[in-house]
């Protein structure tokens, strides 16, 4: 399906421009949306059953082990709610961070697609490559976001009831 020949250095050069042009136009895109729009769920990010509140990935990929050791996306860029670290847990600020939750699951769920664009441009073996790429950068990154939001959305749960039954 290759519909574009070019030489093999464009042809690289073509693909760390398309990426960083997708990663940054993508992130920047969600990231100028407006909270309110991921603050329900959507059938994209809503927690299934079978994921047992995000016991699932840590029961088969270990992820409470290996996710700090990812970057924060909004920590790198300077800007925006990092999510490294819980920060002051009152149940508005556990809110704002289960909306920012689901704008990270659908950013790295919108990388994802772009890639096969490059089968345009790319032969087939390399576009394939950049399809594994793809994957390999954004899905850690869901699976991460969906360990870590069942656990602060029942933490807010909670301490909204505490406020309410007027214990501060």
């Amino acid at each position: 399906m290759r519909m574009i020949e070019l030489p093999i250095a464009w042809t690289a050069l073509v693909d760390i421009a398309a990426w960083a042009l997708f990663h940054l136009g993508i992130s920047y895109a969600l990231y100028r949306m407006p909270l309110r729009v991921f603050e329900k769920e959507t059938a994209l990010t809503r927690i299934r059953y079978w994921e047992q509140g995000g016991r699932t990935w840590q029961r088969l990929l270990r992820v409470r082990q290996w996710k700090d050791r990812l970057p924060d996306g909004d920590s790198v860029l300077g800007r925006g709610f990092p999510k490294k670290r819980l920060g002051e847990g009152s149940a508005d600020y556990l809110r704002q961070f289960v909306a920012e939750s689901r704008r990270a699951e659908w950013t790295h769920w919108l990388l994802i697609p772009p890639a096969f664009l490059f089968f345009l441009w790319n032969p087939p073996w390399a576009s394939w490559v950049m399809v594994a790429y793809a994957l390999a950068a954004n899905v850690p990154f869901i699976l991460i976001q969906r360990f870590n939001r069942p656990r602060l959305m029942r933490l807010s749960a909670r301490m909204t009831v505490h406020k309410e039954e007027g214990h501060e």
